[in-house]
């Protein structure tokens, strides 16, 4: 066939990550409405569940009676989340893309992109930069021994259901070894425990350990938090109108569309680095 001009057609259209951060059943997103506007400039609240609830035993009913002992108090903590704002940015020739076209490929570009981005900003900033770090001495160790040692730190320091945070270069590993399984009635995946799983590529992106320290070649880093709740803000489109996109010094169309995320967890965060070689 002779060559001629190419046909100009739709973009191929992109699906984010079912098991994303915003995407998995175990996170809870709220958008976020004119009412509650303000909190998307961060949240705080008293942790509940991070203090222990203990037994006590009656010391007349042991014989011998033993001396009374105090029955402890907890004072909990406030607790904080930060906003995070991910965009995208389009850029063309004003003569060929109209407003309207720039500013539609910058808002699909944020909706496909948005949970990449989300996941790399709060891994960086939250899990890298508070967890307590699980590695043994020995080293790295085999995938499904640093779940159950994340699950071991969050069922100590919780109690209740967690969240693992696994980059999405760990998640075969993680199916060999059936360390987890998809809930048939919700979708999630799970552990045996009832842990649920957040697979990010936007964690895989980053994979840093705690403080941010890159990890070795053959291995990578597994989180684990409490519950996840995600405060989720409306797409805003930068400049709001055709006039101010343009550049007319080189006649550049700029549209930019981001949106403001703040995303919470509680009590504690735990860090393993696992092998993810033979």
């Amino acid at each position: 066939m002779p060559a001629g001009l190419r046909s100009s057609v739709e973009a191929i259209p992109g699906t984010p990550l079912p098991h994303g951060i915003l995407g998995a059943p175990c996170t809870t997103v709220t958008d976020i409405t004119e009412a509650t506007l303000h909190e998307l400039n961060g949240v705080q609240w008293m942790g509940l569940g991070c203090c222990p609830v203990r037994d006590w035993e009656d010391p007349c009913a042991t014989l011998p009676p033993t001396p009374p002992v105090e029955k402890g108090y907890c004072r909990p903590e406030t607790e904080h989340a930060d906003p995070i704002t991910v965009y995208a940015g389009a850029e063309c020739s004003a003569l060929g893309w109209s407003y309207e076209e720039a500013r539609a490929h910058a808002e699909a570009s944020l909706l496909l992109g948005e949970q990449q981005a989300l996941e790399a900003a709060w891994w960086r900033t939250k899990l890298a930069v508070e967890a307590v770090d699980l590695t043994p001495a020995a080293g790295p160790v085999h995938v499904a021994q640093g779940v159950a040692a994340l699950e071991a730190c969050m069922g100590q320091r919780y109690g209740g259901l967690g969240t693992l945070h696994v980059p999405t270069d760990v998640a075969a590993i993680l199916g060999c070894c059936n360390v987890l399984r998809e809930d048939p009635a919700s979708g999630a995946l799970r552990t045996l425990v009832g842990n649920c799983a957040v697979l990010g590529a936007g964690y895989s992106a980053v994979g840093t350990g705690p403080g941010n320290v890159p990890a070795e070649p053959g291995t990578a880093w597994v989180y684990m938090t409490g519950p996840v709740e995600i405060r989720r803000g409306p797409a805003m489109v930068i400049p709001d109108k055709p006039g101010p996109s343009v550049d007319y010094r080189t006649n550049d169309r700029r549209v930019l569309a981001e949106r403001t995320f703040v995303v919470s967890t509680t009590c504690t965060v735990c860090a393993i680095q696992v092998v993810t070689t033979p």
